[in-house]
């Protein structure tokens, strides 16, 4: 019964709070129906010893009715014959018998209500497994699932702690400062403005006007 009473808390569990406590759901899981599958297989050789010890008991029970029979056949030859010493050996002989059948009998309804408890522990360890077995799949995605949710959950409430707006406008201006610090930077290192080189091409322009406006002239 050791093996059986070990895996009570087995057959007890509700699977699926295993599951949301655990850290890896699927893990856990294969290894609860590999516990299972070790528990029924000892489970079952535990029941077939024990069937065992009921039917060497039987024997035993049967073997004694059968000498009661013999030595009380044996008292009234003894006493037929005139022999009433053995009759009397065969009539302790027989009292013998009968206390070890009253005692057998005892030990087979203990053993009978042994092996009943046995088997029905096991159909209830392994009716759990099959369960376990065909819910695998689902129970593991909601595990998942739950755990999906869960993360995303707490993104959120971090989000929703943080200004963006605020974060976005800010950077929006060390981008302008570091623009407008390029810019300077350039001005510094360059030679004349812009606006320097289109006066140049301006007076070049005015230049060549005069001096088609003398030649008109004749002068």
């Amino acid at each position: 019964m050791g093996v059986l009473e070990r895996t009570s808390q087995v057959l007890r569990a509700n699977i699926n709070d295993l599951l949301n406590r655990a850290e890896d759901p699927e893990k856990m899981l294969n290894q609860i129906m590999r516990d299972m599958e070790d528990a029924i297989k000892q489970g079952q050789a535990q029941v077939a010893e024990q069937i065992a010890q009921e039917k060497m008991i039987q024997g035993d029970l049967d073997s004694a009715k059968k000498n009661i029979d013999e030595w009380g056949k044996k008292s009234e030859l003894a006493v037929s014959k005139g022999r009433d010493d053995l009759a009397r050996e065969a009539l302790r002989r027989q009292d013998d018998y009968e206390a070890q059948v009253g005692i057998y009998s005892i030990q087979l309804d203990a053993q009978k209500q042994a092996v009943q408890k046995l088997k029905a522990d096991l159909d209830a360890l392994q009716a759990k497994y099959e369960d376990a077995r065909r819910n695998k799949d689902m129970l593991i995605a909601r595990a998942k699932r739950a755990a999906a949710q869960k993360q995303i959950s707490t993104a959120s409430a971090k989000i929703s702690t943080v200004d963006y707006s605020s974060e976005l406008a800010r950077m929006e201006r060390r981008i302008k400062e570091e623009e407008a610090r390029a810019a300077a930077v350039a001005e510094m290192q360059g030679g004349a403005k812009p606006d320097e080189w289109s006066k140049l091409q301006t007076d070049d322009k005015l230049d060549q006007r005069l001096a088609d406006l003398k030649k008109k002239m004749g002068k």
